[in-house]
């Protein structure tokens, strides 16, 4: 996510911050790599002269040319700017359990939707009192009502569909009705691609929101396809005035300019990102932990949030008192990580911790397999050498290698992440001490 822009970011700011005292010819050299480096990443330009101008009229004023750390100032200030640009000024989905709340997906052919529904019901039916279910409106392709139905199977939701149909608003008021008798008060209409210069399919889409009358329409846009996605959101926001933008594929190879252009441009907010392939793997957006990711300053809010939505709160209990009296053992290792990695890939998740080191992060690269070859040496142990790794000397890690199939290496790096994982699951069960983490600007985690 964003990894070009904070890279080149990162290195403006380390030259920054390695300057006792800025001068003019300091700052305006930063900013012209600064105005690159958000136009390589594929910002409208427009957007990035005004932003750069904003800065440098801050930066050339005395509060930083005078601090004690210009270098920190200025960072402050673009992290500022940054969050001024994505601001969604307060924006937020609520629905009302008394009623059905109708929200439609839109865009082009390919850009998520279908798989947006499935994450958006997902989100919502962890609200209490939600009871979601989805719409499978694109009458064109058959295989679009097929992947709808199959991750609804997937995420045990209901979906709607008709493929005898090609009337998006007969298929609509069936689903409603539906609805109405199945007490489901989420619906959400996935409906058919369609390009902004087609006549016909965008009269058809007007049609079902003016029969909808839906409480929300999102957007959805490939965050890949970078400044297209900014200008056919204007286009689709002019004929049907949508309420947000879900950016989906933010987990890829995407340069930003979408995030970071689109509310400029549309002056609607991006209310959801996705960030990866599972039906969880979705999040509010928040301008300020965005643009602190971006500036490689970690997101410990939204870590809490994942935490809190996928840790199990008796297990955590239950963790929190063998942890204050010392017992956490290998077998407590085993289930954490396990429980980590249905948060996402661990590396991501390092790096919204503040502080955390490039290094640290080349060293954790935690794949689904690697989890198996922890998995087959945790199981090779003794119940005593678990519960008590300090007994594990070096004829038992022999013993251990030979019996997993696994090198003897492999088995000191797992107990040397084992001890590191103590620190980690501490702050992963506090999130008051994450939060406090967060005002600080605080430490990272040991290196794995």
């Amino acid at each position: 996510m964003f990894n070009d822009l904070s890279s080149r970011l990162d290195k403006i700011f380390k030259n920054l911050k390695g300057k006792g005292k800025l001068t003019e010819k300091n700052i305006k050299d930063s900013l012209r790599e600064i105005r690159m480096a958000l136009l390589e990443a594929d910002v409208n330009y427009k957007i990035v002269k005004t932003f750069v101008k904003d800065i440098e009229e801050q930066c050339l004023g005395q509060e930083v040319m005078k601090s004690l750390t210009p270098g920190q100032q200025v960072v402050k200030i673009v992290n500022t700017e940054l969050t001024k640009l994505m601001d969604t000024g307060g924006f937020e989905v609520k629905l009302h359990d008394n009623k059905i709340n109708k929200i439609m997906l839109v865009g082009l052919q390919g850009s998520g939707k279908t798989t947006a529904c499935s994450k958006l019901a997902t989100h919502f039916r962890k609200q209490k009192n939600i009871f979601p279910a989805m719409v499978a409106c694109d009458v064109y392709r058959p295989a679009a009502i097929h992947q709808l139905e199959v991750l609804g199977k997937e995420i045990g939701v209901p979906v709607h569909s008709n493929l005898e149909s090609k009337d998006v608003v007969k298929i609509a008021k069936d689903a409603l009705a539906i609805a109405n008798q199945k007490n489901h008060n989420l619906v959400i209409f996935d409906t058919a691609g369609r390009l902004h210069i087609d006549t016909d399919m965008m009269e058809e889409v007007e049609k079902l929101k003016d029969f909808l009358k839906p409480d929300y329409i999102f957007f959805v846009a490939d965050a890949m396809t970078g400044q297209d996605a900014v200008n056919v959101a204007k286009e689709f926001h002019d004929r049907l005035d949508f309420s947000g933008v879900i950016l989906t594929k933010l987990d890829g190879d995407s340069r930003g300019g979408a995030a970071l252009s689109i509310k400029a441009i549309t002056n609607k907010p991006i209310a959801f990102v996705g960030v990866g392939e599972r039906p969880s793997d979705l999040e509010v957006f928040y301008a300020d932990r965005m643009a602190s990711r971006i500036l490689g300053m970690g997101d410990i809010l939204t870590l809490i949030d994942k935490a809190e939505s996928e840790m199990n709160e008796e297990e955590a209990e239950k963790l929190a008192k063998k942890l204050k009296k010392n017992q956490f053992d290998l077998d407590d290792f085993l289930k954490q990580l396990q429980q980590i990695k249905k948060m996402g890939p661990l590396e991501g998740l390092l790096k919204m911790i503040p502080g955390m080191n490039s290094k640290a992060l080349d060293n954790v690269k935690m794949s689904g397999k690697e989890l198996v070859h922890i998995e087959a040496i945790i199981y090779s142990m003794t119940l005593k050498e678990r519960s008590e790794p300090k007994i594990i000397n070096g004829s038992r890690r022999l013993r251990i290698a030979e019996g997993s199939g696994r090198t003897v290496q492999e088995v000191n790096k797992l107990l040397k992440q084992f001890e590191q994982m103590k620190d980690m699951i501490k702050k992963m069960n506090n999130p008051k001490m994450m939060k406090k983490m967060a005002k600080m600007g605080g430490p990272g985690l040991p290196e794995f």
